[in-house]
């Protein structure tokens, strides 16, 4: 169990590490992963707080980034939902009718 343990750490890892590519905050982050990837908050919340610990000069500059530069929130949910299908197992992604898909 170890081994899944520290898998299932990684891919959430990784899947922050994309959240902050689109400049995602931590709440936002652990909404996106939490409605599209079915991971808890609490986690998403201990690895993001951990990745804080281990890379604090990127979260400072990180914290200063304009926020203008944001990608809407359907923008996000697309991008959100791309890497998922690229990267899951199944049961992974929940594409429940939460998605809203603007014309």
């Amino acid at each position: 169990m170890g081994d899944s343990s520290a898998s299932y750490i990684r891919m959430v890892q990784h899947l922050i590490e994309k959240c902050l590519m689109f400049h995602m905050n931590e709440d936002e982050c652990m909404d996106a992963l939490s409605k599209h990837a079915n991971i808890k908050p609490v986690i998403t919340r201990t690895v993001w707080k951990e990745l804080e610990k281990e890379n604090k000069e990127f979260f400072e500059a990180y914290k200063k980034i304009n926020r203008e530069d944001q990608m809407s929130e359907a923008e996000t949910t697309q991008k959100i939902l791309q890497i998922l299908s690229e990267n899951s197992t199944p049961n992974t992604i929940n594409t429940s009718s939460n998605i809203h898909h603007d014309a």
